[in-house]
């Protein structure tokens, strides 16, 4: 994911639908399926922020992010994530 047009953020509801704002670090394609890496939106430059993935499903025709309940896959993903973000630091 490049820079170059600024950063990407999207809003999702919970089920008790509180807004949350999520700056999407980047975005993977793997088996299958894509997922997102992101953190809260509008964090000062000296907060740190946990990254958090998201898998994108498909729901009565209606796409959602929901937590990757699989602990393989969740690593997988997370390993492939963190390989790419540490690629685009160094070049």
């Amino acid at each position: 994911m490049s820079d170059q047009y600024g950063s990407d953020f999207i809003t999702i509801v919970d089920e008790d639908g509180t807004e949350y704002e999520l700056e999407v670090l980047y975005t993977l394609e793997y088996n299958g399926c894509s997922y997102l890496a992101v953190i809260p939106a509008g964090l000062e430059d000296d907060e740190d922020a946990s990254v958090s993935v998201l898998k994108s499903v498909e729901e009565n025709g209606e796409p959602l992010l929901v937590a990757i309940e699989d602990d393989e896959e969740l690593e997988a993903v997370y390993e492939l994530i963190m390989e790419q973000l540490y690629e685009e630091d160094e070049e």
